[in-house]
């Protein structure tokens, strides 16, 4: 696939998870998209979903082969997609993410960030907390920062 064609279809992509349209984010994938490709500004497609709570299509990236502790180094679209679900309370979405292996303990900016835990209990978000902790979450970690 060229490059023209490659950012053509990343750009459907973005749109698509955007739209939470699982059929046509399968149908890319399919496609040969990279999951793992960011945007023009760094951003990449596993944060989109994580953040907007597309846990469907996070599980659909995940097995396409996108890493599940990748930083996106958007602008505003920086992290882990594990912080992002958490700092929203995107429970089905953190879970998908952990059955994945997502590290409940990475903290985001090359590890000197928050960590998934400090975004959750920042929220708040009592479940997703929760969850975060039976997975391994460091829970004495808290929320200083």
């Amino acid at each position: 696939m060229n490059r023209r064609r490659r950012k053509k279809l990343l750009g459907r992509l973005f749109g698509a998870i955007q739209a939470g349209d699982v059929v046509a984010v399968k149908a890319l994938l399919g496609a040969g998209v990279d999951p793992e490709g960011p945007d023009s500004e760094g951003t990449t497609p596993l944060y989109a979903a994580a953040v907007n709570g597309e846990a469907v299509i996070v599980g659909l990236l995940l097995l396409s082969g996108a890493s599940p502790d990748v930083e996106s180094r958007g602008v505003g679209a920086e992290g882990t997609a594990l912080c992002a679900a958490a700092c929203w309370g995107h429970t089905g979405t953190v879970r998908e993410l952990l059955a994945f292996g997502a590290d409940p303990n990475l903290r985001e900016d090359g590890g000197i960030g928050w960590s998934p835990l400090e975004w959750a209990n920042n929220g708040p978000h009592p479940e997703t907390v929760a969850l975060l902790v039976a997975a391994g979450a460091d829970a004495g970690g808290g929320s200083e920062k």
